[in-house]
């Protein structure tokens, strides 16, 4: 993608949005993504080839193959610190298991159990840890919650009302207001994927204490601590410097014109498939119907939410808060195929985190959680049974595997 092209892309996209004509901004916007990715051609192709109603047919079946997403618990709402409602659910542990060991040793002022706390990524939802939470339910008590503007939490009010930017400071303040709703004593395990992973790291840089005096466990899986604006997406070094050049202005003209602009992507859902699919996972076997429950997911999040968050993620830089899990047991795990936040990232956080476990997975992309439930689910069992936070002994469910 040449300088040229990508600026021509995007003043396409501006000026269709602008003008109203929402099916010319979606093919626009769906031109620079393909081009971008480096594979309009076979995209493009395949979507030319295969008839508009077949398809639709055949996104309805994987949408029925498996109940992706359908895992839910008790639902609770917290409020952050500019009134936005962030939503969270709750899985308990099952009666009998180690919270009647605690009372039988205690008596009744038992200590509170340990809560899991997973923080989802950008253009996600809690209900991309579907499989981990399948593994999980019953073993350990969990919280689940999506971030706001995303899944059932509500739109950042600070955003819509203010036109304030969303920074990664903001979501770390936003997960504290979660664990004082649903956690609000006894000890923690923090888990975070990509934008989540930086949002635990925000917590820790604002809420030291919280990390010292509760935090037992840490996981960060594909994400990054900073310079995230050096990476290239799998894209050439002069395509991705025209698309960083423009593509925050394209997003902002699309912003603008939200609700044209979403019809204009839903014409244009089957070019957009292949470009999620292929900055999601590294495999070429991944599971059909986990494919669509991604894509489902990710063209759920609305284009002017997309448009909100993406800038902070060329600010941020939490390296020094990392210091703040130097002495507690931490997973680190990134797919060796991520385009998004590359494994090199992880890596250096394994570094500032000599104690850390490091876990780079084969034939994995960004969304590893998914791609790879099985493994990611086997690397977690491990990190809470070191934080204490399960008997080493304990049985973590396999179910909810993709084929089972």
């Amino acid at each position: 993608m040449t300088e040229s092209s990508g600026a021509q892309a995007a003043q396409a996209v501006t000026e269709a949005a602008a003008s109203g004509n929402w099916r010319r901004a979606g093919i626009a916007g769906a031109a620079i993504g393909v081009v971008a990715a480096g594979a309009a051609a076979g995209v493009a192709i395949e979507r030319l080839t295969v008839g508009r109603g077949m398809r639709k047919k055949a996104r309805l079946a994987l949408d029925a193959a498996g109940p992706y997403g359908a895992l839910r618990g008790t639902p609770g709402k917290a409020r952050a610190q500019d009134g936005t409602e962030l939503y969270y659910e709750v899985d308990e542990a099952e009666p009998g298991g180690d919270g009647a060991r605690r009372r039988r040793l205690f008596g009744r002022k038992a200590p509170a159990p340990v809560t899991v706390v997973l923080s989802h990524g950008y253009c996600l939802g809690q209900d991309s840890w579907h499989f981990q939470r399948a593994a999980l339910r019953g073993v350990v008590r969990c919280v689940y919650w999506d971030q706001r503007s995303h899944g059932r939490s509500g739109r950042g009010v600070e955003q819509t009302e203010q036109g304030a930017p969303v920074s990664i400071d903001l979501l770390g303040a936003d997960l504290k207001a979660v664990i004082d709703a649903a956690a609000p004593e006894g000890p923690l395990v923090l888990v975070g994927h990509s934008m989540g992973g930086m949002t635990v790291m925000a917590l820790a840089d604002r809420y030291p204490e919280l990390i010292r005096d509760r935090v037992v466990g840490a996981a960060f899986i594909g994400t990054s601590a900073g310079r995230l604006g050096e990476v290239n997406y799998g894209l050439p070094v002069a395509g991705v410097n025209a698309v960083r050049r423009v593509l925050p202005g394209v997003l902002r003209a699309l912003g603008q014109r939200a609700e044209l602009v979403e019809k204009g992507r839903r014409a244009t859902a089957d070019l957009f498939a292949g470009i999620i699919k292929r900055y999601s996972f590294a495999s070429r076997d991944v599971d059909p119907a986990v494919a669509r429950f991604a894509e489902r997911m990710i063209e759920g999040t609305p284009i002017d939410v997309v448009a909100e968050f993406y800038p902070a993620f060329q600010d941020h830089d939490k390296t020094a808060a990392l210091e703040r899990f130097a002495e507690l047991p931490v997973l680190v795990l990134a797919g060796e195929g991520d385009l998004v936040t590359p494994s090199e990232h992880s890596e250096a956080i394994a570094a500032l985190l000599p104690g850390a476990e490091f876990v780079l997975v084969p034939d994995a992309g960004h969304l590893v959680m998914l791609e790879h439930p099985e493994l990611v689910t086997d690397r977690l069992a491990d990190l809470l049974a070191r934080a204490g936070a399960v008997p080493a002994a304990a049985t973590v469910g396999n179910h909810g595997q993709p084929g089972d």
